[in-house]
């Protein structure tokens, strides 16, 4: 058996780590030459450049729903902030209108 080439833990270290920035650069240049060849990527067309229209069209006017009783303009603001949030538009709200809860008073009669 030979004797090893160093004890220095410092030594090793820096081999050891150098190998290591080796490996993850070239396996970055892999990575880049592969995107770069990919042939499944799609091909991107030109765009076209359209004429400016002649005058803009004018957006019609939304129309304002009644405000439904005992609802204030802020919680239907808020509620229609939230159904946009989670993914619709505002205008995919038809109505909005309280829904009876008794669910603390049947849960409070269930336990006894």
């Amino acid at each position: 058996m030979s004797q090893p080439v160093t004890t220095n833990p410092l030594i090793i270290m820096l081999i050891n780590m150098t190998v290591v920035f080796i490996v993850l650069i070239s396996l970055s240049l892999l990575i880049r030459l592969i995107h770069a060849v990919d042939p499944t990527r799609k091909k991107e067309t030109p765009v076209s450049v359209a004429a400016p229209a002649a005058a803009p069209i004018a957006a019609p006017e939304p129309v304002r729903a009644p405000e439904p009783e005992g609802l204030s303009a802020e919680v239907v603001a808020a509620i229609a902030a939230a159904v946009t949030l989670a993914g619709f538009s505002a205008g995919a709200i038809r109505t909005i209108r309280p829904l009876a809860r008794d669910g603390w008073k049947n849960s409070g009669r269930a336990l006894r």
